[in-house]
């Protein structure tokens, strides 16, 4: 009989235990799978999120140069977009030299600036609201707004409530975007011959002005838009009001006395309408005060035969002649105003929108006397203060984008 050694030397090799195999499966698992983490990659997989934009707190977008940019630079819209106004519709009306107009670009210096992207920027703003306040330039910004806008949905359908005078709504990113006809942002209002005034003012009635109260366009909004964009300065002018209709300022209802000058008056509604802002609107809505447009009326004012038939931007040699008060030129009303909008909103939380210098650059850009209409020029002369469309307001507009991002990212 062998031996139990003997009977173990001769059974047959059995196979471990799948127990006894286990831990050496685990130890090639993880071993594929990091190799195949490592060296493979998964078209599955998305891409990184790219980088955050910043705009420079040190950047002045207000100042730099134009540069003539033909291949960049083409508009975002055409004579097609429904929220035209005719007399600005500078394609549609064949304004000579359209392309040239268009083929600028601004400059600042020191930094970039960027075109609006539609699609980014109503993404941005996304179930929020964006309102201008003031006159027909505010106007013309808000029309270059909605164009170039529509780009990210063409179905934008057009919009007046609130009070508006007219605006749009975006309905896939619910947004909503109007402007609130107030040209002298106080509340004004026709009245008859005030006995109180001096012989020869006020022959045909005149204008009461309470300088303390908002007009009613506007004086509602309260906290519907995210961003408002105020202006006024047009309006402020023997042009508007002259000697037989002037304006008569009241305060707290009673005529102020003695009786204001014009910019006297401008003065004190500005420091009311601030204050208004300041205590109705919420803090947390982003408030511009846009700046005056400059006026290129060559050889005379609007009524007096002035022209802006000019092919090219004024040089910056030119623009001390054309805009400063001291030559007491037709175009001075800009930096005039400036000066006094700017000393009433300083301590204030409204940001400026000095769109002002690099304006005063194009002469070359006004409707003039491309307006729509046969009889217009001999009933109104050219328009040398508004612009065209497309035109330079479509640079506002990447301004104002620029910075309302930049005061998003800040709130």
């Amino acid at each position: 009989m062998p031996s139990p050694d003997a009977a173990k030397k001769r059974e047959a090799p059995s196979l471990k235990s799948p127990s006894s195999l286990f831990p050496y499966a685990v130890f090639l698992t993880l071993i594929i799978l990091f190799l195949s983490s490592t060296f493979l990659t998964s078209p599955a997989s998305p891409p990184p999120p790219p980088p955050k934009e910043k705009v420079s707190r040190s950047c002045n977008l207000f100042d730099g140069r134009w540069v003539r940019d033909p291949e960049t630079r083409k508009p975002m819209y055409d004579e097609t977009c429904p929220f035209h106004r005719n007399a600005w519709n500078c394609l549609r009306n064949q304004r000579e030299n359209m392309v040239t107009i268009n083929s600028w670009r601004w400059v600042p210096k020191g930094c970039s600036l960027d075109r609006i992207d539609p699609v980014r920027f109503l993404g941005l703003m996304r179930n929020k609201n964006i309102g201008f306040v003031g006159d027909s330039l505010n106007e013309n910004f808000l029309v270059s707004f909605l164009c170039i806008l529509r780009a990210a949905d063409a179905g934008a359908k057009k919009w007046k409530r609130k009070g508006a005078w007219r605006g749009a709504h975006f309905p896939k990113f619910n947004v909503t975007v109007a402007y609130h006809r107030a040209v002298l942002l106080a509340k004004y209002e026709w009245q008859p011959k005030e006995p109180t005034l001096a012989e020869g003012q006020g022959s045909k009635g005149f204008y009461r002005v309470d300088v303390d109260v908002p007009a009613d366009d506007w004086a509602h909004i309260n906290d519907f838009y995210d961003v408002l964009v105020f202006n006024t300065g047009h309006w402020w002018g023997s042009d508007k009001f002259p000697e037989e209709t002037p304006l008569v300022f009241y305060q707290a209802g009673r005529p102020i006395f003695p009786p204001l000058k014009m910019l006297d008056g401008l003065r004190i509604v500005l420091e009311n309408m601030v204050l208004h802002i300041q205590r109705k609107i919420p803090n947390k809505t982003l408030k511009f005060w846009r700046l005056q447009s400059p006026r290129h009326f060559h050889g005379g004012d609007w009524n007096q035969n002035g022209s802006c038939l000019f092919n090219e931007p004024l040089l910056d040699s030119q623009l001390d002649m054309w805009f400063d008060p001291s030559n007491n030129g037709v175009n001075k009303e800009a930096r005039l105003l400036n000066d006094l909008i700017e000393g009433t909103l300083r301590g204030s939380d409204i940001q400026l929108l000095d769109l002002t210098h690099l304006s005063e650059y194009r002469a070359d850009a006004h409707p003039a006397i491309w307006l729509g209409k046969k009889d217009a020029v001999a009933v109104w002369g050219q328009d040398c203060m508004h612009w065209c469309l497309p035109g330079v307001p479509d640079t506002w507009v990447d301004i104002l984008s620029q910075l309302i991002r930049h005061g998003l990212e800040r709130q």
